[in-house]
């Protein structure tokens, strides 16, 4: 049986059902439904054969050069729906739910499958990803100088049961030259709206919703310019904690890194750093004199921050005085702080 079903269900549903995107790889790669797992029609090659007959000939040599594709791979991918989907009920979607959509569906229902078929395929997950950009969020940001540990408050407050959205988790980027030490490979600014858009819609508008305090470029991803900008018109609780004792967190999570990785860091900002100092924190990199390393980095990252939070027009900045960076203390304390000023 083929069932054709709104976003909104194909959402409810991939919780309990395979979501089978059965676009080229290519299109899997650049952006996906978060969950789907990739079930290509056709190859990348095979898809680019198809769209230059459609082109330079006519739509019936389009469609039976992709009968020729799919003919023989009828059997296989009937086989492999059953290994991803042994109680033989499904969620499929193509770009637009169109002929590729459609065939695959047939196919599965032939085979004895219960297909639920994306009306208006991706297009309409990307419809509602947009969406989600331009709806209200009541919000907090946590602010502060690098090495305050934004981050680990953020992951505190949600164990206290707090909403958050982490966007640096979200990206696999820390933010700054530094930032994607440790991380996964970045995915594309369109995978980053998709899994960013279903986190907004999971949750609940009446409640306020932490994040850290951003710029709208974090690695080589993008914050949505509507979302970001109500990010720019949010209060900010600002972390204060002594220079000193963030010199020493960094210099302990720098210190498990390689040498060559943090001089590729520092190259990142040699222009900003100027050259005596870029010279000086090579030095100390290599001399693995980790505090003079990024007491030279702070030079920079201190005035670039100071800089952003100056050019907030009219936002409400309440400072938190923390003496250590101990997540939990000071999600508590940071919590207090948001209650005791009315924020929450």
């Amino acid at each position: 049986m083929i069932n054709r079903i709104p976003i909104s269900e194909v959402l409810q549903l991939k919780e309990n059902l395979p979501l089978l995107d059965i676009r080229s790889p290519k299109e899997f790669a650049a952006g996906h439904i978060p969950g789907a797992k990739s079930f290509p029609l056709f190859s990348d090659e095979q898809r680019h054969q198809i769209g230059t007959a459609y082109k330079q000939i006519s739509q019936e040599k389009a469609v039976l050069l992709g009968l020729d594709f799919f003919g023989p791979n009828m059997s296989t991918m009937v086989k492999q729906a059953k290994k991803l989907a042994p109680e033989k009920e499904v969620l499929l979607h193509c770009w637009r739910g169109g002929m590729r959509s459609q065939s695959v569906a047939w196919l599965l229902d032939l085979a004895g499958f219960n297909v639920h078929l994306l009306d208006f395929g991706y297009k309409s997950y990307r419809h509602f990803v947009l969406e989600q950009f331009e709806k209200t969020y009541p919000m907090l940001l946590i602010g502060g100088a690098t090495g305050s540990g934004k981050t680990e408050i953020l992951q505190e407050l949600q164990k206290l049961g707090e909403p958050v959205i982490d966007l640096e988790k979200l990206a696999n980027h820390k933010g700054s030259a530094f930032g994607n030490i440790g991380m996964s490979p970045q995915g594309t600014i369109e995978q980053f709206e998709n899994d960013l858009a279903l986190e907004l819609a999971a949750l609940d508008r009446n409640k306020t919703t932490w994040l850290e305090d951003e710029s709208v470029s974090i690695g080589k991803v993008n914050v949505p310019k509507p979302f970001h900008e109500q990010m720019r018109a949010a209060p900010v609780l600002k972390l204060d904690v002594p220079r000193e004792i963030r010199v020493r967190k960094l210099a302990e999570e720098y210190c498990q890194v390689e040498k060559e990785v943090l001089a590729e860091a520092i190259h990142k900002i040699k222009k900003r750093l100027g050259g005596l100092a870029y010279q000086e924190a090579l030095a100390a990199i290599e001399a693995g004199d980790m505090e003079k390393m990024v007491e030279i980095a702070l030079v920079y990252y201190d005035k670039a921050y100071q800089f952003e939070l100056d050019h907030k027009e009219n936002i409400r900045i309440i400072n938190v005085p923390l003496e250590t960076t101990n997540a939990a203390k000071n999600a508590e304390i940071v919590l207090q702080s948001a209650k005791k000023n009315g924020m929450l």
